[in-house]
């Protein structure tokens, strides 16, 4: 019997190459977390970089349940990368500074074992989430990704003296172009790494252009990991554990969408029960990053658009990736050799991938119907009003802490508004009447 293309295991230099390239690409969003929160803390390098090793242990150990699975209990079986979660930078910084870290990572236990608990019952909501649904929020995960994206090539401090600096501009779209080259003009293998090789010759470009620097490869220990609760014995504020509870609906809404989306690319869409297994992968990733110091995890969006773009469907690919991830995260020197890749050259392959996830969105639109009813209309809500924190990111400053948690995040706001509209027209009480603006 021939296997299902994600079953089967490639050549090892393939795997390698194919797992390196995953984790490429996710591995600037995935330390972002991290780098964002340790710096809002005021925390010294040193605990930064802790931080930074355990959120790649803890992503590393993610990836390979839900890449090989465990039983009948974690793991989607898919090639899904799994990540920090933007979603929680607000309310850690809220609840760091009101309560203190031991409570950060005490809430992320209770949200955690919230998340193991509520799983199976939240994957039993998926035929609420019709590609009306998913595609919509699919669009709007990769719409507001590229807010971040434009920061890793033009930088985030518009003040800065190398902001959108001519060069760092050149060598992006130079990266960006070599990979519209590979894709169309290498084919096989070649055509499946090509993102990586335009990662490669753009490192190697930035050398001689001196965004390059090896210092914290020189400094970085081999081996070096966090003891379990550096921070001190863990507490369980209520309001902590209440505002992280809700972050972690918020990952699995997210982590729902992309999980059905390689599902449909793969081939092989999730039942409820192989969803179950995937977003209780979610609650047990914070409830181990609770213990090591680390973050809740998601599945990376921008993986999801990397398996599109190369046809690359194999999960045992993505268990490589969690492997190197691990292994990262426990000698600091291979994240310190990864992270001298300069930003710009990350961004000019990243922008694809965020952009790949919003036309796998608008592919997921194509098979709405969108004639005799209002989904014209619930789409449009969803979008218009779920990008309004990716353009204006303090629009909703003056909400209360536990009301921004919410509303921070263009992929919450849009996920809400999808999922609540979906039903309101399109399940309770009789049919809406249709569309009053849809087109003859």
């Amino acid at each position: 019997m021939t296997k299902h293309p994600v079953d089967e295991v490639l050549p090892a230099g393939r795997l390698a190459l194919l797992g390196l390239q995953h984790m490429s690409i996710m591995y600037a969003g995935s330390v972002a977390v991290p780098l964002i929160v340790g710096s809002a803390l005021k925390l010294d390098p040193a605990t930064i970089g802790l931080l930074v090793n355990a959120d790649l242990l803890v992503a590393g150990i993610a990836t390979l349940i839900q890449a090989v699975g465990i039983g009948k209990l974690l793991g989607i079986r898919l090639p899904v990368v799994a990540g920090a979660t933007f979603s929680v930078v607000n309310p850690m910084i809220l609840i760091a500074s009101q309560y203190g870290l031991p409570a950060v990572y005490g809430a992320m236990i209770a949200s955690g074992v919230f998340g193991l608990l509520i799983a199976k019952p939240f994957a039993k909501l998926i035929r609420f989430f019709p590609p009306l649904v998913t595609g919509t929020l699919l669009l709007v995960i990769g719409v507001s990704l590229l807010g971040p994206g434009a920061g890793l090539i033009a930088g985030n401090d518009p003040g800065a003296s190398d902001y959108a600096a001519l060069s760092h501009i050149l060598l992006a779209f130079g990266v960006l172009a070599l990979l519209i080259l590979f894709t169309r003009v290498l084919r096989g293998f070649a055509n499946q790494i090509g993102p990586l090789l335009a990662l490669a010759i753009g490192l190697v470009a930035a050398i001689p252009m001196g965004l390059v620097h090896w210092d914290s490869l020189g400094a970085a220990s081999w081996f070096g990991l966090a003891s379990p609760f550096h921070f001190g014995a863990p507490t369980f504020p209520v309001a902590a554990v209440l505002s992280m509870c809700v972050v972690m609906l918020v990952t699995f809404t997210e982590s729902t969408a992309d999980m059905i989306a390689v599902g449909e690319i793969t081939g092989r869409p999730p039942t409820d029960s192989d969803l179950a297994r995937g977003l209780a992968t979610d609650g047990f990733s914070a409830v181990l990053g609770g213990v090591m110091n680390s973050f809740p995890d998601t599945a990376f969006a921008q993986n999801v658009g990397l398996v599109r773009m190369t046809g690359v469907r194999s999960r045992w690919v993505v268990a490589v990736t969690g492997g190197v991830l691990v292994l990262m995260g426990l000698v600091p020197k291979i994240g310190a050799f990864i992270a001298a890749i300069p930003q710009p050259v990350v961004g000019g392959v990243a922008v694809v991938m965020f952009a790949m996830v919003a036309a796998v969105g608008a592919q997921n639109l194509r098979t709405v119907e969108f004639s005799g009813n209002h989904n014209t209309f619930i789409v449009a809500v969803a979008l218009g009003v779920g990008l309004l924190p990716a353009f204006a990111p303090k629009i909703f400053q003056h909400f209360p802490a536990w009301l921004q948690t919410i509303c921070g995040s263009s992929i919450t706001v849009a996920a809400v508004l999808a999922f609540a509209l979906n039903l309101l027209f399109n399940h309770l009480g009789r049919r809406s009447e249709p569309d009053l603006l849809e087109a003859p």
